[in-house]
């Protein structure tokens, strides 16, 4: 939860630094007419950069509250797992005990004819 956290802080001052940069972007393109070109394709990268992170923060803020289910629900199918092995190994077991019978049976079977 912590991480999460600071992950998100992280992120929000990310897309701080990015408004920030857009701004001076804006800036430029004010004071430098030749090099309008380049710094509206800049500015469209920088704007799709910045919807992007917008979209990752807004994502793990609807998925915060989730993440107990789906530890929960993680946790639920490692136990459903675990059943499964065990029946596997209870199945092998029997099958072990099985043929210990039938070497038992011949063994006995040739020891007294």
């Amino acid at each position: 939860m912590l991480l999460l956290m600071l992950l998100l802080l992280l992120l929000q001052l990310l897309l701080l630094l990015q408004q920030q940069l857009l701004i001076l972007l804006l800036l430029l393109l004010l004071l430098l007419p030749q090099l309008l070109l380049l710094l509206l394709l800049l500015l469209l990268v920088l704007q799709l950069l910045l919807l992007q992170q917008q979209l990752l923060i807004l994502l793990l803020l609807l998925l915060l509250p989730l993440l107990p289910l789906l530890l929960l629900l993680l946790l639920l199918l490692l136990l459903l797992l675990l059943q499964l092995l065990l029946l596997l190994l209870q199945q092998l077991l029997l099958l072990l005990l099985v043929l210990l019978q039938l070497l038992l049976h011949c063994y006995c079977y040739y020891y007294y004819s």
